[in-house]
């Protein structure tokens, strides 16, 4: 039975494994309502929109009613 000879340190090990992850960007898609790029099947952070719904208040509306 094989038996490593010396304990492999996390560096060593952790570089080996390294070579098999690669990060991704994440998928965007273009907004219906104000053409932004958003990530899918999430509200709009610009408009505040998810499926032709208002669903959150966006800051920049906040800010127009209040002056």
């Amino acid at each position: 039975m094989a038996v490593p000879k010396e304990k492999v340190s996390k560096a060593r090990r952790n570089k080996r494994n390294s070579a098999n992850f690669k990060a991704s960007a994440p998928t965007l898609v273009e907004c219906p309502n104000c053409k932004e790029l958003k990530q899918p099947h999430k509200v709009c952070m610009k408009c505040g929109f998810y499926k032709g719904k208002k669903i959150i208040e966006t800051e920049k509306k906040k800010k127009e009613e209040q002056q």
